[in-house]
């Protein structure tokens, strides 16, 4: 099934089921008034959504055309937003471009963040940003959101957690990361608010594209109305989402409604870097990276960072071509304080 959350003039929004095709929805708020309470009780209300979500299909439920751009993120906000770097060729490529080596030990241990959770952007908001010199990248990947997971729970307990799955910018600001990190305590200015697709979906929905762990489709990521990255999110991703949710769940349970993201998606080519679309390539899911590729081969940098007026596009498509979670379609913009 597919879940969305309709702006209401809430913070949480309004809970709808929507059909297959992303056409129409129903609502789904008599049964929990928001995704957030959904999760809380997903063991009693999941079947209950399932059998609205095949009743919109067969057209026997009061319906409305689902529009994307009325979609808030499916979570607004969250408990808990925590951020890995799932694909080290990522990581390997944009430590590179800071003149960080990158410790063998990241190969075999995940990246994380804790990212900021009480306000994400709606998948159709403006990147409101107060400078262009912060560095304004996007960050295409995929996430899950998660029920409860004890505290040192196994591969497989996390991957029996897994309840829904969705797509996310996750804007990183890169002029600011490196002083950030270089105090030894982590990201947070430079990690501002992220937007996740106008909908979350079962793993059932994807699937033979879902192995339990990881999504085998190219994620689609247009700059400025021109393809600029088509990675599978299913190849290269060093760490699966079970062992991300393990590694969370470490030292700590996690909440139902914890959202885990995988980080940029992203793909070597032939052992190499990979190559930009326009040149035979499946590009890439940030700027940061063809940054990189452009000083290896050119000895500097020659695409800049996101200016005011440029446009993200972040989709997956299944194998006939239609979209799955929607599309988180943003434009960046001056931010005026108020």
């Amino acid at each position: 099934m597919k879940l969305a959350t309709l702006k209401n003039g809430t913070r949480d929004g309004r809970l709808v089921v929507v059909s297959r095709d992303l056409t129409r929805c129903t609502d789904a708020s008599f049964l929990a008034p928001t995704l957030q309470a959904a999760l809380d009780d997903w063991a009693r209300i999941a079947p209950h959504l399932a059998a609205l979500s095949e009743s919109l299909d067969h057209g026997s439920v009061p319906a409305e055309r689902f529009h994307e751009h009325d979609a808030l993120s499916p979570l607004p906000r969250a408990y808990q937003w925590a951020d890995g770097s799932a694909y080290v060729n990522h990581v390997e490529l944009v430590r590179k471009a800071r003149g960080a080596e990158m410790p063998e030990s990241f190969w075999a241990d995940p990246l994380m963040y804790q990212g900021g959770s009480d306000a994400f952007l709606a998948p159709r908001d403006p990147i409101r940003m107060a400078d262009e010199a912060w560095g304004i990248d996007m960050e295409g990947e995929i996430a899950v959101i998660v029920d409860d997971v004890p505290m040192g729970a196994t591969l497989e307990q996390a991957r029996e957690a897994i309840r829904l799955v969705m797509l996310v910018n996750d804007v990183s600001l890169r002029g600011l990361i490196p002083a950030e990190l270089g105090k030894g305590f982590g990201f947070f200015q430079s990690k501002p608010s992220s937007a996740f697709s106008p909908v979350a979906v079962t793993p059932e929905e994807l699937g033979d594209a879902w192995d339990g762990g990881k999504v085998s489709l190219p994620l689609c990521v247009d700059f400025n109305g021109k393809p600029f990255g088509r990675a599978d999110a299913g190849i290269d991703m060093t760490f699966d989402f079970p062992t991300l949710i393990a590694h969370a769940a470490k030292t700590r349970p996690l909440c139902a409604g914890t959202i885990i993201g995988s980080g940029t998606v992203s793909n070597k080519l032939d052992g190499g870097p990979g190559k930009p679309v326009d040149e035979g390539g499946v590009g890439y899911s940030c700027i940061a990276e063809i940054r990189m590729i452009e000083t290896i081969a050119h000895g500097k940098p020659k695409t800049p960072f996101l200016r005011f007026g440029d446009t993200v596009r972040i989709e997956m498509k299944d194998s006939g071509g239609h979209s799955i979670f929607g599309a988180i379609e943003q434009r960046v913009e001056d931010y005026q304080e108020p």
